[in-house]
């Protein structure tokens, strides 16, 4: 059961890249066509990254298995901060797809400007932001370490 639910580790940071290059497409064509089809796309895609890592999710599958090879790029990080990441990623949708729901479309498009910032970093800049976030609260003790040693460890982030 546990492998069902597993999140690759380490994670080719250019194959993260493109899914959120993905997203960033997908969430501005939703934007652009006010709908609320595409908002929920784009938070079930979020849950599906987050519970089965890239084995689901379309858009982590066009990333995994067709854009990235192409690139011939291959830089691995630490799986665990891009779970944590993903996790954000579901939460804010899915807020986004609830509030569109109940009749708040502007608070919705507003939490879906912050994911398009949010994944644009990632995507364009190499910033991870809801990386950034998992190690401050690593660093606070609030993630234990073992969850994730290569980020604690600076001698193992490049390995």
């Amino acid at each position: 059961m546990s492998s069902l639910f597993a999140f690759p580790n380490p994670v080719n940071e250019y194959a993260a890249r493109v899914t959120a290059a993905l997203v960033v497409l997908l969430a501005v064509v939703t934007a652009v066509a006010g709908s609320g089809w595409g908002l929920l796309a784009i938070a079930v895609g979020f849950w599906l990254r987050l519970l089965f890592g890239p084995r689901i999710s379309p858009l982590a599958l066009l990333s995994v298995k067709v854009i990235t090879p192409r690139l011939g790029k291959v830089r691995l990080v630490s799986g665990p901060p891009k779970r944590f990441a993903q996790g954000i990623g579901a939460a804010v949708s899915t807020a986004a797809l609830l509030l569109f729901a109940a009749g708040a479309a502007p608070a919705a498009w507003t939490l879906l400007a912050v994911l398009v910032v949010a994944a644009s970093l990632e995507a364009f800049a190499g910033f991870c932001l809801g990386c950034t976030i998992f190690g401050f609260l690593q660093r606070r003790g609030l993630i234990p370490e073992d969850v994730c040693e290569a980020c604690n460890n600076i001698s193992l982030r490049r390995s």
